[in-house]
Order: C-alpha cells, then sequence, then structure tokens
C-alpha cells in the first residue's frame, strides 16, 4: 500500500488529502500523470493548441469558404456542361463512368454487378470518356 496525496490528482481538494491506495492503483496514476505531461509538451512543442478533433468552428472556418457568386454560377455552367457530355455518349458507357466516378464503385464492382469482365468495364470507361471530351471539345 502507498500513500497518495488526492490533491495532486484532483483540482477540487484545496488542502492535502492522504489515503493509503494499493500499489496498482497509484502505479496507474504516476503513469497517467506522464502521459499527460508528455501530451503538454507535445502541445507546446508543435503549437498544436488547435486539434480538428475540437468542435469550436475553427476548422469549418477554413475549410468551408464562402463561394462567391461567380463561382456558384462557374459550378453550375461546369455540371451542366458534364451532364450534356454524360448524355452525349452510349448509355451503357454513361452508366458506368456515373457509377465509376460519381458512386465511387471499382471497375471490378462494376463489372461483378454487370456480369462482365473487368477489361470490358475499363475500356468502356475509356471510350467513354474520350467520347466526351470530344463532345465537349465542340461545345466549347
Amino acid at each position: 500500500m502507498k500513500k497518495i496525496n488526492l490533491r495532486d490528482y484532483y483540482p477540487f481538494y484545496k488542502e492535502d488529502f492522504f489515503i493509503e491506495a494499493e500499489d496498482q492503483i497509484a502505479e496507474l496514476l504516476k503513469a497517467f500523470d506522464i502521459q499527460e505531461a508528455s501530451y503538454q509538451r507535445y502541445i507546446r512543442r508543435y503549437k498544436a493548441y488547435y486539434s480538428l478533433d475540437v468542435d469550436n468552428g475553427i476548422e469549418n472556418s477554413i475549410l468551408l469558404t464562402a463561394q462567391t457568386p461567380d463561382e456558384i454560377y462557374e459550378r453550375k455552367l461546369t455540371k451542366e456542361q458534364l451532364y450534356r457530355g454524360l448524355n452525349s455518349i452510349p448509355k451503357k458507357q454513361a452508366d458506368r463512368i456515373y457509377a465509376h466516378y460519381f458512386l465511387g464503385m471499382s471497375k471490378s464492382e462494376i463489372a461483378k454487378s454487370e456480369q462482365v469482365d473487368e477489361r470490358a468495364v475499363r475500356e468502356s470507361i475509356e471510350r467513354g470518356l474520350k467520347n466526351m471530351a470530344k463532345f465537349l471539345k465542340k461545345v466549347l
């Protein structure tokens, strides 16, 4: 049994308050103190006062900047052109491109769902992208 001062571990104790605790508990409290001191040194050393885990809005204000009206309009035009390009190619190619790039499916997943060879899906996507590029060059 070791004697520990609870004032060292709990800030609401204003005066020393000694108790006897088992050796395992005393060792755990000491290990926690060492780990906490290490973390505080890390924060001070690397100036890591803010974390993306903290919900104080700092990271959101940096990551989510307000768009100007020009940017909103440009994004709208780009989407329209992209969908026009998708509509200009054969349906099977458009479906595969949409599944791969918009839905995030891998080419092997698309092949399994359609029960075709993966090479056929890969070639179809490549041809579709080339056809879209030709169409968009004509339009623009």
